[in-house]
């Protein structure tokens, strides 16, 4: 069965070469973010990144290497992520009448957006901050509707169980 040709589709992955990181990761690159993008400027005063309408100032030398433009850049774009997911949570929850779950945030490459975890919990990739608003709210909403009810016990006025009488 074997002719010694490979398969079009089975070469290209296979003679595909990592990409080169000085391409994306540079003063002046474009970062995805809410749906647009944030162009990186390197030299940003201060000890941390900071956004200004569509420019993402990194406080980085310009001599910085494409892996600490990568590293502090998406060191931001975490701590945006968690910032903005958690608000959301929030918000969609309070819509839900529910308490908010926790946070956890994912790091996989294949993942969905969101999944609720075991007990009360929501699991984000953190990657969804470069997705627009509306797709971030859907998602959410989506999957805290997905986690169990919550139990509010059997007492009416949500204080302790009633214990049964002797």
């Amino acid at each position: 069965m074997s002719s010694g040709k490979r398969v079009p589709q089975l070469a290209l992955r296979l003679d595909a070469g990592t990409p080169d990181p000085a391409e994306r990761w540079h003063d002046g690159a474009s970062l995805a973010y809410l749906g647009g993008s944030l162009r990186l400027m390197l030299g940003g005063a201060g000890g941390e990144a900071r956004r200004n309408l569509d420019t993402l100032a990194l406080p980085l030398p310009p001599q910085a290497t494409p892996r600490q433009i990568q590293d502090r850049a998406e060191a931001w774009l975490r701590n945006e992520a968690t910032r903005l997911l958690c608000e959301v949570i929030a918000q969609k929850s309070a819509l839900a009448g529910r308490r908010p779950p926790a946070l956890a945030l994912s790091f996989a490459s294949r993942s969905h957006w969101v999944e609720p975890r075991d007990g009360d919990g929501l699991r984000c990739n953190w990657r969804l901050i470069e997705q627009p608003l509306p797709v971030i709210e859907q998602a959410i909403a989506r999957a805290i509707n997905a986690l169990p009810r919550e139990d509010r016990g059997s007492d009416l006025f949500g204080g302790a169980p009633a214990s049964p009488a002797n």
